[in-house]
């Protein structure tokens, strides 16, 4: 009986923990622990080779414990809390999995890693993950036909599905409402045509590009924060192209850029009385003092739209310019936002979400340029099997399995970017409906 210990219950683990359930007549126990108990039992479901307990992690005793008895470890908690399971997996000769970014202090932990013989891996989710996967793929692909790479970009969203985008944004939350809150707040670093190009923050939602994805029409796309640091990952040192950005429908980056300007998206600070604060006065608290005419009319001057537009029908329809109290004292703008942004874009009993990936591949083959577009297109079942539950998790319990199968055993710090890992989980995904589609064009 091997067993295998997933810590954390929460959005992403739905999909990876009945994964293994659904294996588990291999001889596999799934231990599932969370901070929130009853979390982690609805997603056991009475399995007889499921067991929910109360997890934290911060508990030295029990982190110890729950990892020496474990055969593998999947860390989906927040990403701080990651280093102290990667430290104490080191510790116990155990390996780990997370979907999570690589951070500096796991990172560190490799050449220990590397002693004991432990496998860290890292981002095995969707993006990061997937998107790590499929562009390999096809980069060693190109390289065995003899193509020389000259640029790629990839891009990712998470989106609600056609015929559900039904508000004035078209979006919805499918993923943590922090991190679009305070998306390109790092501002955005790319190479285009040889030449390094640094997007300051407050001018990230105002450099667009457009894509084109087959059946689905046009979307925008805003860079996402550091893509230079791909070449090293990918060892792609001689592009004259390298961007990574994040997908939106039309007119969402012209919408949002407002609270960018306005300093809304701001967490570094905490407002005064944010208690009794509306939020009309908190979209009020930002703009000059003027009692002459009311707030909506401030912000249509300060934005140069008419009061009538579909802009600030946006905003109306979000309530920022409603008496509602925040009712909650020491919030930053930020949480401010995220907490009216939660209200109105949750996603409904009956609504699906969508994941939208594409790569684009500029190389040069027997003295001719070609382009090669990548996409992924991916609808959930429900609010609740979620494109981003299943993308997240799927990829994550694949990778895990290909470790505690044996089938992957190199130790250190790891990333899913190589063919022993890659191949047999873009395939299996296959099977769940997740795959690519692929595009050649000869540009000269």
């Amino acid at each position: 009986m091997q067993t295998i210990l997933v810590l954390g219950a929460g959005l992403s683990s739905g999909s990876l923990i009945q994964y293994f359930l659904d294996q588990s007549d291999r001889g596999w126990k799934i231990r599932v622990g969370d901070i929130n108990p009853e979390l982690a039992r609805q997603r056991i479901k009475d399995h007889p080779a499921g067991e929910a307990f109360h997890f934290d992690v911060f508990n030295h005793e029990q982190r110890s414990l729950e990892i020496r008895s474990a055969d593998i470890v999947v860390s989906l908690l927040p990403a701080r809390m990651h280093y102290l399971v990667a430290e104490a997996c080191v510790e116990l000769g155990k390996n780990m999995v997370t979907a999570s970014y690589l951070s500096p202090a796991i990172k560190a932990l490799d050449e220990s890693a590397r002693k004991k013989g432990v496998v860290l891996m890292n981002e095995c989710g969707v993006d990061p993950g997937i998107d790590h996967m499929s562009a390999m793929q096809m980069i060693d692909k190109i390289k065995a036909e003899g193509g020389c790479l000259k640029a790629f970009e990839s891009s990712t969203g998470g989106l609600v599905a056609p015929g559900f985008e039904n508000n004035p944004w078209q979006y919805k939350f499918t993923w943590n409402p922090r991190n679009v809150v305070l998306a390109g707040g790092e501002g955005a670093r790319f190479l285009h045509n040889g030449k390094f190009k640094y997007i300051p923050h407050h001018k990230v939602f105002r450099r667009i590009e457009i894509i084109e994805v087959p059946e689905l029409g046009a979307f925008e796309v805003y860079g996402n924060r550091d893509s230079l640091t791909y070449r090293e990952t990918y060892g792609l040192h001689n592009l004259d192209t390298m961007f990574r950005g994040t997908i939106r429908r039309p007119g969402f980056c012209e919408a949002w850029d407002i609270f960018v300007q306005l300093g809304a998206t701001d967490n570094t600070y905490v407002m005064e009385d944010t208690e009794n604060m509306t939020h009309r006065e908190f979209i009020n608290s930002f703009m000059k003092y003027r009692t002459d005419i009311p707030v909506e009319t401030k912000l249509a001057l300060y934005l140069g739209v008419d009061e009538e537009s579909a802009m600030m029908d946006r905003l109306r329809w979000l309530g920022i310019f409603e008496n509602t109290r925040i009712g909650i004292s020491g919030l930053t703008p930020a949480r401010i936002l995220q907490k009216i942004l939660e209200e109105k874009w949750k996603l409904d009993p009956g609504d699906k979400d969508m994941i939208v990936m594409q790569h684009q591949f500029d190389f040069i083959l027997k003295d001719q340029h070609f382009k090669r577009y990548s996409t992924m297109v991916f609808i959930g079942k429900d609010s609740k099997q979620t494109a981003m539950s299943m993308t997240v998790g799927l990829p994550l319990a694949m990778v895990a399995k290909q470790i505690l199968t044996g089938q992957f055993n190199e130790p250190g710090v790891q990333l899913p970017i190589i063919p022993a890992i890659y191949d047999p989980v873009l395939e299996e995904l296959k099977e769940y409906g997740i795959y690519f589609v692929e595009e050649e064009s000869l540009i000269s």
